[in-house]
Order: C-alpha cells, then structure tokens, then sequence
C-alpha cells in the first residue's frame, strides 16, 4: 500500500513558511486531479530585498495572483519556473512574471495535438510560452539557495521537477504527488518514460519531495518504492485481464478499478491505456490495429 499524505494545514491565500527556504501559498481550484488546489512554492530568505524563485504559479486566478504579489512584496522575484504546461499550473505564470518583471523557466511545450483524450484538467495551456527553454541538468541560482533543473517526463513530455540543493529537498510538480497517483494520460503522457523518471528520482535519494498538489512527502524512499510497485501491479493486472481473452480498455477498467470512484474512469481509461503502449512497444501485448483507445488487445 502507498503510505499517502492526505492531511496538511492550509488555508487559501495565506502564505505559509514551511521549511527555512520555502514558502507555500495554495490555490483555490480543488477538484478531482488538483486535490485541495494548487500549491505554489516559494524559494528563498522572507527578507526584505531577498531574490526568491516562485514555482508553479498555478491556474488563472486573481485573487492567488493579488496574494502571490503580496507575499513577495519587498523581495526581488528573480525566476518564475514551472514544472510543467498543464492549465492547472501554467496559466498564471505570464500575469505574475509582468507583475514582478522576472523571467519565466520552463521545459519546451509539447505540440498541441498531443492532448490527453477526454478534457481532463491534465490538458495543456496552450498560450504557454517559457522565455527560457530548459533542458535538464540547469543550475538555477539566488540569495542562499541554489535549484536543479531535473528532467522528469511521464506525466507529461515536457515535465521538469526543481531540486532544492540546501535541503535536499524536490518539487515534483504531479510527477509524484503524496495524496494520489499521477495520472499518465497518452499521447502526451507516456509510461515508459515516466517509469525511467521514477527509477531516476529514487535513485537521488531526497530528504522531502513537495508536489503541487498537498502535502510533503517526508519520507521519500518507502513512498516512492511503493509508488513504483503499484504501477508494476497493475501492469501486472492488466496483462492477467489479457490472460483471460483479448479485451478492449473499457472491458478492463471496471475490473482493475472496482474499488475507484466510476467518475474516475476515464482517467483511468488513460492510465491503462499507458500501460498498454508501454507493453506493445515491448512486444508483451499486440493491438488490433494499433494502441488506441478504442483497440483490441491481447497477448501474443
């Protein structure tokens, strides 16, 4: 079992310390895939003057955006970095980096016809554009912190986490999240990839993890292992459904998620549907005609 996080204190619009480097305000868009909203994260000394980095400044929002201003009122936003394109975190980015006259950082965005099936939330803003385009492996600096550009596609291609260097510390933006899975929703979404992210993250060996959404992960290792082993878990019940008969993805869903919510199903739909062009690519599954949605899959 996943040890989840479900419990943190917050309250929207109140900017919250949380570590010695980092400060937290929470969004007020809560819902099936944001959890309690998103959490923006800054980074940095609370003093006046002080140059702090602002993560994920979230969805279209003007009140989070007039608290986002305040709480960095009289320090000096050096850089507006963001995990990711999906409209859940980058919307807000462009307001907020004209407000403060900061640059914003982030992975290049997909192309747009790679969004997920189904108008789930994970879709992309497509009017994102960073100013600057990272790749991975950048070092970002300031007043007494220093961040890693960590390249973390699964999620979504264009997926980039921020290591804290001072605390040993990740922002993971949904690539783990501490109160649910990530979702991995083709085209854009890919398993393999996210799977190699996985191995990669744990491999750093972090002191805390903090998502977007809720709360910390404050012991990293045995979550994220467990994380792992679910995903290889229904791997493994996906290709026992295959066992019995070829099937269609939505033959399988209500059996592999009986116990989720039935309005969860088409993300869930996605999530299988992951797990299936990662088994054909492997030569594991077979399609009929190809891995799409609608196909019909069986074991060779």
């Amino acid at each position: 079992m996943i040890p989840f996080v479900r419990d943190f204190d917050f309250v929207y619009g109140r900017c919250d310390r949380v570590s010695p480097l980092i400060r937290r305000l929470v969004a007020n868009n809560p819902g099936a895939f944001t959890f309690a909203g998103t959490g923006t994260y800054i980074v940095g000394r609370d003093a006046p003057g002080a140059e702090v980095a602002v993560i994920d400044p979230g969805p279209l929002d003007e009140a989070h955006l007039a608290a986002l201003v305040a709480a960095v009122e009289g320090q000096r936003v050096i850089h507006v970095l963001v995990t990711h394109t999906h409209r859940d975190h980058a919307p807000l980015a462009r307001p907020f980096s004209k407000a403060v006259s900061a640059p914003i950082l982030a992975a290049q965005p997909p192309a747009r016809d790679t969004h997920a099936s189904g108008g789930l939330d994970e879709d992309n803003d497509d009017s994102f554009q960073p100013d600057i385009v990272l790749k991975g492996g950048e070092r970002i600096a300031g007043d007494g912190w220093t961040l890693e550009a960590l390249f973390t596609p699964g999620h979504a291609s264009n997926h980039m986490a921020f290591v804290l260097e001072e605390e040993n510390a990740m922002f993971s933006g949904d690539h783990v999240m501490g109160w649910s899975t990530t979702v991995v929703a083709p085209p854009d979404g890919d398993m393999a990839a996210y799977m190699t992210s996985l191995d990669a993250v744990i491999e750093r060996g972090f002191s805390t993890i903090w998502p977007t959404h809720g709360a910390p992960i404050t012991d990293p290792e045995p979550f994220l292992k467990a994380y792992r082993a679910h995903r290889l878990a229904r791997e493994a019940q996906v290709l026992e459904q295959l066992a019995r008969g070829p099937a269609a993805i939505a033959d399988m869903v209500p059996f592999l998620y009986a116990a989720v919510d039935s309005r969860l199903w088409p993300a869930a739909s996605l999530s299988v549907h992951a797990h299936l062009i990662k088994l054909v690519r492997e030569g594991r599954v077979l399609a009929d005609p190809a891995p799409k949605l609608q196909a019909t899959y069986r074991l060779p």
